[in-house]
């Protein structure tokens, strides 16, 4: 970015990430209405004021009278923002537990597709053959579905695990990516899983990569 350029107010980076978002998932800009439910505001004249803000400072341009009238005009991909890192899960504990925030990273979190929401490091060999190693930093996409193949972060109790998504009806199966390891197969009539998102790439010596979808 240009230094001459104003930085957005933590505030105006929130609303241009919501628009950002709300353009990746449905192809066309927000109204004032949808980025005041996103950002959980009752009054849209402090989205109003936030929107003028943003146009001043190059990064949006409004149209005047269209309720879709918002168009990007810098890339927030340079934003960047702190990615909590969780780390090892601690007994008795939620895998996202503020209990379990190993650090946090300064990251793009739109360098990935889907854009990542939060990191989390590897503990073990169980996904070596997917080029994920012990100690790496996993991004991960908050996510509560998944489909068959992708590499997810799932949660049986307080346990997190790395894993092939695979769901046939009732039967859910945790494939590793390493044939020293057994699947985990979990019957979803008498245990509860819970998919705390998609991995959609790796930190490994401070370079981001994107996994192929």
């Amino acid at each position: 970015m240009d230094n001459t350029t104003p930085e957005p107010s933590p505030r105006q980076r929130e609303v241009l990430e919501q628009i950002e978002a709300f353009l990746a998932r449905h192809g066309r800009p927000p109204t004032r209405g949808d980025l005041a439910l996103a950002l959980k505001l009752r009054n849209r004249q402090g989205i109003d004021q936030h929107l003028r803000a943003l146009a001043g400072k190059g990064f949006i341009a409004l149209e005047p009278g269209v309720a879709r009238g918002i168009r990007l005009l810098r890339s927030p991909f340079t934003l960047t923002r702190r990615l909590a890192l969780y780390g090892r899960v601690a007994a008795g504990v939620p895998t996202l537990a503020l209990d379990n925030v190993e650090d946090e990273l300064l990251l793009d979190p739109t360098l990935f597709r889907p854009r990542a929401d939060f990191l989390l490091r590897v503990h073990g060999q169980s996904m070596i053959n997917a080029d994920i190693h012990d100690r790496d930093i996993l991004a991960v996409h908050r996510a509560a579905q998944a489909s068959n193949g992708q590499i997810v972060v799932a949660r049986l109790g307080d346990e997190a695990t790395v894993k092939y998504y695979r769901r046939h009806g009732h039967l859910l199966r945790l494939e590793p990516a390493n044939p020293a390891f057994k699947p985990l197969e979990v019957d979803l009539r008498r245990q509860h899983c819970v998919i705390e998102g998609l991995v959609v790439g790796l930190v490994r010596s401070g370079m981001p990569q994107a996994r192929k979808s």
